[in-house]
């Protein structure tokens, strides 16, 4: 969605080539974002672009949108669509420029230097956009176009455009009255900071903590694969002859999984939970607490009676009493499950002589020893079968063999870091789709987690300068150890197709409008293409495509497969459960009405107590780490639910996959010409139908989990 839809909306920038006089008056200056790029496909040229080139770009890109803004607003001609919409539509291509490049440099390579320009941009960037939003003329003449749109016969596309972009403006304040509009600048460059620092804390919090091992005993139960892993991160933090890790889950989860130290296991989980919360200058609860009662004022100003009403009104859910009604449905099913695992890692414990009462940090490490007792799967026997770049190479083919596209790898394209991949992809004929960069591991400079982004969305269908979309998958994943390749569990393996659902999402987008193409819908449609994906990962067909042992190239065993079927539900009450709790807890936040006064550790300890929570189960997210929700100004608060949401639409479109063939090439395309090809253009429900001819069944959802 481009970003002076002045929305809180706005999810991402939309980055275009720049062809505007200005840029090449400035090009000598050197600044490659003021010129067109000499690159392959208009790529940002990483190797020229300098952190000194980043401030100017932004100024002047903020200068010239306000100018085209102005010539909008202020124009003595009739508003049409043309030279009002979609005018607007075009405008601020060098502040999404830079826009793009920078904010995704400070996702993945951020330094203090980055910090400190975008702290200063913020306010800036903020009163900006909030002059456009709350551009009195400009509206007025958006409104005048809305109000005729029956008469104008537009296409569904520009229909849509018109629709989105007047309530983009009114959800940005552009009916508000003068108090409440100074009101809503006041909020919304405190909330930008407020949101930026907890990001910032739970980085800096993340990188903080380190569990040393200068003891070979304390290494004990450890893979060693595990255990070369925390030698090299010791080496590299010039702790040589120790061992480290840290809370990147690469590091933390086979320590807690396999560690046979509690005392160990306990410490490093609980630096994990505890970030954010350390009464140290990195502290988020007064961030988390600030950021929630904001945003419930902001809410106000609109009418709503909370920010959750706020968000999902445009959203599938609709009310957040939609959305709680499915996740309680779906928590009433899964804590029984939940309660039943404890008290089978409790009798495994009881079993090996343990005196002590099941913890949140033994979870990884008995339900290891369960699954390995009851369906003989050790995950350490899979690492082997899944080498990155096979599961790479695997997630092509499932592209491949759904719709005939190919990838290519580019040398020619500059990197934005030395471990980045870049490759083309191709329609079957040759005919470009887009690059696609890929970026896998963890370093100290990225946040945690995993994302898609664009460096570019797809834009132009039916002009004559289609834009293609330049996109990037970046992840946290399982370092290679030594001279050895990258071998990743089962869980990044899911992740793994999950991210490149989202960005075939945008690779196949359609639009002719950048800020309705490719991932530009409703954040509880956004996880339907990636989470689909992820259903064809472990079926047997599919892992006989990439799952081949790195050294001998053998195709993964039969005996395997069947093993990894047979504990395809295994744990997962305890993974619904955490999921569910970090939802409910956000949903908690954002249906407040009235300002939060008490600790947020309180608040979330009574919570999530009240539901019936056991001890043994923390919330996936602790409220001062909960990045989703907390370290941008909207990202997925009163939206962290999208991904059950959307679960139980990629259970029931899998279904079709189901009813004809695995890889059902008919199938495949009635997706990609309904639903993945078509972006926001049309109501999210409108395209699911078209694909599946009805709305989606919970029941296939609750069968995969082993929830009924």
């Amino acid at each position: 969605m481009k970003r002076t839809f002045l929305s809180l909306f706005a999810a991402s920038v939309l980055l275009s080539s720049c062809n505007c006089d200005k840029c090449e008056k400035t090009e000598a200056n050197g600044n490659p974002f003021f010129a067109e790029y000499n690159t392959p496909y208009q790529t940002a040229p990483f190797d020229k672009i300098k952190f000194e080139h980043y401030k100017p770009a932004f100024l002047e890109g903020m200068k010239q949108e306000q100018a085209e803004v102005l010539a909008i607003a202020n124009s003595t001609k009739e508003p049409t669509f043309a030279n009002t919409i979609e005018a607007f539509e075009k405008t601020g291509e060098l502040l999404s420029k830079v826009s793009n490049v920078f904010y995704a440099q400070k996702g993945f390579n951020n330094n203090d230097s980055i910090a400190k320009l975008a702290k200063e941009l913020s306010p800036l960037e903020t009163k900006h956009s909030a002059d456009i939003s709350l551009n009195e003329n400009l509206f007025k003449r958006i409104k005048t176009v809305y109000d005729k749109k029956d008469d104008l016969k537009l296409s569904v596309e520009q229909n849509t455009l018109l629709e989105k972009m007047y309530e983009g403006f009114v959800r940005s304040g552009a009916n508000l009255d003068a108090d409440k509009k100074a009101k809503l600048r006041e909020i919304d460059g405190k909330l930008a900071l407020l949101t930026m620092a907890f990001g910032d804390n739970v980085l800096a919090e993340t990188n903080g903590f380190e569990l040393v091992i200068d003891n070979k005993e304390d290494l004990a139960g450890l893979p060693e694969s595990v255990i070369g892993a925390a030698a090299e991160k010791a080496t590299a933090a010039g702790k040589e002859g120790k061992w480290m890790f840290g809370l990147d889950k690469p590091s933390m989860l086979p320590f807690l999984q396999y560690s046979d130290k509690r005392d160990l296991r306990e410490k490093l989980y609980m630096g994990y939970v505890n970030r954010g919360n350390n009464n140290n200058e990195f502290d988020n609860k007064k961030n988390a607490q600030e950021i929630a009662n904001l945003r419930i004022e902001r809410a106000k100003l609109f009418g709503f009676k909370n920010h959750a009403a706020y968000v999902l009104d445009k959203n599938m859910a609709k009310t957040p009493e939609k959305a709680l009604e499915l996740l309680n449905k779906l928590w009433d099913a899964a804590l029984p499950n939940a309660k039943k695992e404890a008290v089978e890692l409790q009798k495994m414990i009881n079993k090996e002589g343990g005196k002590f009462k099941l913890a949140s940090w033994d979870w990884w490490y008995y339900s290891d020893k369960v699954k390995k007792a009851k369906y003989a799967l050790d995950e350490e026997e899979l690492r082997p079968y899944f080498e990155i770049n096979n599961v790479r190479d695997g997630a092509f083919a499932l592209a491949t063999k759904l719709w005939g596209v190919k990838f290519v790898e580019r040398k020619d394209i500059a990197k934005f870091h030395e471990e980045c991949q870049t490759w083309e992809l191709q329609e079957a004929d040759g005919t470009h789709i887009g690059i696609f960069y890929l970026d896998y591991h963890p370093r100290a400079s990225k946040r945690g987690g995993a994302w898609m982004d664009s460096f570019r969305k797809q834009s132009g269908l039916g002009t004559d300068k289609e834009i293609t979309p330049i996109i990037m998958n970046i992840c946290n994943f399982t370092k290679p150890v030594g001279d050895g390749p990258a071998l990743i569990s089962p869980d990044e393996v899911e992740t793994l197709f999950h991210e490149f659902g989202h960005a075939l999402h945008g690779f196949f987008s359609k639009c002719r409008y950048n800020q309705l193409s490719g991932t530009s819908v409703s954040r509880d449609f956004v996880e339907l293409p990636s989470q689909v994906m992820e259903n064809w990962c472990f079926e047997p067909e599919m892992l006989a495509l990439y799952a081949k042992h790195y050294k001998t190239g053998e195709v993964i065993p039969a005996e395997l497969v069947k093993k990894i079927q047979a504990a395809g539900k295994f744990n997962q009450g305890f993974g619904t459960v955490e999921y569910l709790a970090a939802s409910l807890l956000d949903m908690n936040y954002h249906t407040l009405t009235e300002p939060l006064t008490e600790d947020v550790m309180t608040f979330e300890k009574n919570y999530l107590e009240g539901m019936g929570l056991i001890p043994e189960i923390y919330s996936r997210y602790r409220s001062t780490y909960f990045n989703h929700i907390f370290s941008s100004p909207v990202g997925y608060s009163a939206g962290y639910y999208a991904y059950i949401w959307a679960g139980v639409l990629d259970s029931d479109a899998f279904e079709a996959f189901n009813e004809t063939s695995l890889f059902d090439q008919a199938t495949a395309k009635a997706f990609r010409d309904n639903v993945l090809s078509k972006g926001g253009t049309e109501d999210p429900m409108v395209l699911y139908k078209r694909f599946r001819g009805a709305e989606p069944s919970i029941e296939p959802l609750l069968k995969k989990r082993g929830l009924k």
